[in-house]
């Protein structure tokens, strides 16, 4: 059975880990709510569920602008170094964009353009994952009812979502609402044109591939660091993103 391949980004603080750890149904990837403690580069976790294999790699976004270009130019690289290595290995069959449920912020915005449509060139179908549910009242779902057209004012379209709380050793409802985004997250599919998440059903992936972007063009990489032609590349990207 082959393996389909997923790419986790978002900000520090978004709840990758804890997503990760809801759709295995065990604490497999560590979570902190410090900065310090973020994904630098990437790190590969093996998921099975549904009948599926699947390789989850967890990889940092973009930060907050205060923290300067520099944090900007680290994110790109890696970000860019990722995908690269997955497109030689055959290719992506989802991103999955986690946000923490509030505000749309710049850095929201701006992850979503790096990933979906800066180095994937909005090839490769995306989900967003909004976390930090758990204290919604009657149904996590009427979070997204009441925001979805925020999402379509700032252009960020997705081909499926989840509301979840990724929170664990909650009592009451709570608890309640933590088993109900396991069984969606091991739900979630995509569909076999890759346009729609779905919560059921047996439907095959199609993998998507991608030509390779401008930038995945520049070379990247050396034992001192990025090379001059991507500093500047690289830099005039992120100076879009901190305007």
């Amino acid at each position: 059975m082959s393996t389909r391949n997923i790419v986790l980004f978002g900000q520090s603080g978004a709840g990758k880990s804890s997503v990760i750890n809801l759709m295995a149904g065990g604490g497999i990837a560590e979570t902190s709510n410090s900065a310090n403690h973020c994904t630098m580069h990437w790190k590969e976790h093996p998921i099975a569920f549904g009948g599926y294999n699947y390789e989850v790699f967890d990889t940092i976004g973009l930060e907050e602008p205060q923290l300067g270009i520099d944090g900007y130019l680290e994110a790109i690289k890696n970000a860019h170094n990722l995908i690269t290595k997955l497109d030689n290995e055959g290719g992506i069959d989802l991103l999955l964009f986690c946000v923490r449920a509030g505000r749309i912020t710049a850095t929201v915005q701006n992850n979503y353009r790096l990933f979906h449509e800066f180095l994937c060139e909005k090839k490769v179908p995306i989900v967003l994952v909004l976390t930090g549910l758990e204290r919604e009242l009657e149904n996590m779902e009427d979070w997204w009812d009441k925001n979805m057209q925020t999402f379509h004012k700032y252009n960020i379209s997705v081909a499926g979502h989840a509301c979840i709380t990724s929170a664990e050793n909650l009592e009451g409802r709570s608890q309640q609402l933590y088993e109900e985004s396991r069984q969606l997250e091991r739900a979630l599919k995509l569909s076999q044109n890759g346009q729609q998440a779905v919560c059921e059903g047996n439907l095959p992936v199609s993998r998507v591939l991608y030509r390779r972007s401008e930038l995945e063009r520049i070379p990247i990489g050396k034992s001192n660091g990025l090379v001059e032609k991507t500093k500047l590349a690289a830099g005039r990207f992120a100076r879009v993103f901190l305007l």
